[in-house]
């Protein structure tokens, strides 16, 4: 599986923006995905993941209530809309996939990744 990332950019806080995932290959549809971020300085964190039904979604606690994951297999596209942007949600975003059937937060069990996207939200 090959992944593309878009949709990053210099925002205002308070403002709002969709970032995208491109993906190749056939069984996108059995892959949990999932975005993680990283800050200048900072360990790359999970924000938030969906199963291969996009019935089941799962949210670090910073951005619950503000980023809303969602998936289009027919599409073989992954979104993170993210509103109420705070400049600490400032970082480069990755999408990445898993084969398995469990969204988990550790980045160590994704098996492949995204280029990034950067996100700037300024005060």
């Amino acid at each position: 599986v090959q992944l593309q990332a878009s949709g990053g950019g210099l925002v205002q806080a308070g403002g709002s923006l969709r970032l995208s995932c491109a993906a190749s290959g056939r069984t996108f549809s059995t892959y949990v995905m999932g975005w993680f971020r990283q800050a200048p300085g900072k360990e790359r964190e999970f924000v938030a993941g969906i199963d291969w039904s996009g019935a089941s979604t799962r949210y670090v606690d910073s951005v619950k209530g503000r980023f809303t994951i969602s998936r289009d297999n027919a599409e073989n596209t992954v979104y993170l809309q993210m509103n109420s942007l705070k400049p600490e949600d400032t970082a480069v975003y990755y999408c990445a996939a898993r084969s398995s059937s469990y969204i988990v937060s550790s980045r160590i069990e994704y098996n492949y990744w995204g280029q990034g996207t950067l996100v700037t939200v300024s005060s």
